[in-house]
């Protein structure tokens, strides 16, 4: 039995790690890098009906140029709420709205402003390599819990090591998106 646990083990840990870098991917999504992009408004809610709703269940959401963002409520109604709820967000752009439709101008990043985005997506990538650690540390107790119980040294060191490269690809994972980010902001 004690080879299924570790093959139990193995998987568990490389699907935490898995999440962990999904994580990053949305919370670096959040870091605006000067570009407009939908994933700006996900975290904004309007009330709808008297239920908070994500903005992108009652609009469409566009991307007209580098740094312009048109939402189109499917109801003519809705502009305002999606108006005030962009407002209290407090994201940094002030919400045009013509009636029709909102569009939200992004002005450009300031070489400081820039600077203080790279720390932010520095601090989440930071935090996703110390969740990827915790579970490679983890994994090894796990590992040596079943040694305890009769696995052999040999396969230990073997899943042990086997941990290591997995937190290793995961890591550079982690750098790679980090990378991008900075080479997105630093682009416009």
């Amino acid at each position: 039995m004690p080879s299924e646990e570790l093959e139990m083990i193995m998987d568990e840990t490389e699907s935490q790690m898995k999440k962990a870098i999904d994580h990053l991917e949305v919370e670096l999504t959040k870091i605006r890098a000067g570009k407009a992009n939908p994933g700006m408004v996900d975290g904004i809610f309007v009330d709808y009906y008297g239920s908070p709703t994500p903005i992108s269940q009652v609009a469409n959401i566009n991307v007209l140029d580098a740094r312009t963002l048109s939402i189109q409520p499917w109801e003519k109604n809705m502009v305002q709420p999606i108006e005030r709820a962009i407002l209290q967000a407090n994201i940094g752009i002030t919400p045009q709205n013509d009636g029709v439709q909102i569009r939200l101008f992004l002005p450009p990043l300031t070489e400081e402003r820039r600077r203080e985005l790279f720390k932010k997506a520095s601090g989440e990538g930071e935090q996703s390599k110390i969740a990827i650690r915790n579970l490679r540390r983890d994994g090894i107790e796990y590992v040596k819990k079943l040694q305890k119980e009769g696995l052999s040294e040999d396969i230990v060191k073997d899943s042990e090591k086997s941990i290591q490269e997995m937190t290793d690809r995961f890591i550079a994972l982690v750098e790679k998106h980090l990378a991008a980010k900075e080479k997105d902001m630093m682009a416009i």
